[in-house]
């Protein structure tokens, strides 16, 4: 099953998706919800990013690939994006002034179903609505420099989520790939994860309580590519769909 979070006729709904078409609900997936019997096509709505999370956390370091020099870590990196930086399925990435080195970074996300804490790895492999497509966007020059990665990984626009929320897939085998204007720049599969999706929202369930619709962005492989206003960037992880997002100044 995927799920769409979309606009039509200036609201916000949610729907089961089925082929080019949405099966509407009556609530959002993250709670008791029934189909409406009302069915509208995709090409009529606007895809929005799939959840309105109350928080957003990520993993740093989390492929080999991705270590550079760095030693293995002995636990999830963790650090916070702001739900401020969510960026719909077309949105448009901001490049910001300050900082001309940003860098696209394709992740798996996770979306949580239910409330979250001190959860061992099965129960938050439990508490675990399904997966999405997520672009870390990265400025680089202020995540060097800057004490915190605040602007750095969570200034406006730096959160492309979407588009579509898989509930059916393993995410812990899922071939994940990056294209900028169409040329793949990372591609690599979630079972390469340092730490699988369970450990990683256990981990943060033991200092910070998960809510229903909260988004786990669980880290990037290989090297990432700097980006150029009139670039397109396109996240493709295997099951989900395709996140496309182009750049702006």
């Amino acid at each position: 099953m995927k799920f769409a979070r979309f606009e039509l006729n200036e609201k916000i709904e949610y729907g089961i998706v089925d082929g080019n078409n949405l099966k509407m609900l009556d609530a959002c997936p993250f709670t008791e919800f029934n189909e409406t019997g009302e069915t509208v096509a995709l090409e009529d709505v606007k895809v929005l990013a799939p959840t309105r999370p109350s928080k957003v956390l990520a993993v740093g370091l989390n492929y080999r690939s991705h270590l550079g020099d760095a030693p293995e870590p002995k636990n999830p990196e963790i650090f916070i994006k702001t739900p401020s930086c969510i960026n719909d399925p077309g949105g448009d990435i901001v490049l910001p002034s300050g900082d001309d080195d940003v860098h696209a970074e394709g992740e798996l996300v996770v979306i949580m179903k239910a409330r979250t804490s001190k959860a061992t790895p099965e129960e938050a492999a439990a508490n675990i609505l399904g997966v999405t497509c997520g672009n870390d966007v990265s400025a680089r020059t202020w995540q060097s420099d800057d004490m915190q990665w605040w602007r750095a990984k969570a200034s406006d626009t730096f959160g492309p989520m979407g588009p579509f929320i898989a509930t059916d897939v393993n995410y812990g085998d899922l071939q994940l790939e990056t294209r900028i204007n169409g040329e793949a720049v990372q591609s690599q599969t979630t079972g390469d994860l340092i730490f699988p999706v369970p450990v990683i929202v256990s981990f943060i369930s033991q200092a910070i309580t998960l809510n229903p619709g909260d988004a786990v962005y669980t880290g990037t492989p290989g090297t990432t590519t700097a980006l150029r206003a009139g670039d397109v960037v396109e996240v493709e992880i295997e099951g989900i769909g395709v996140l496309s997002n182009p750049v702006v100044d």
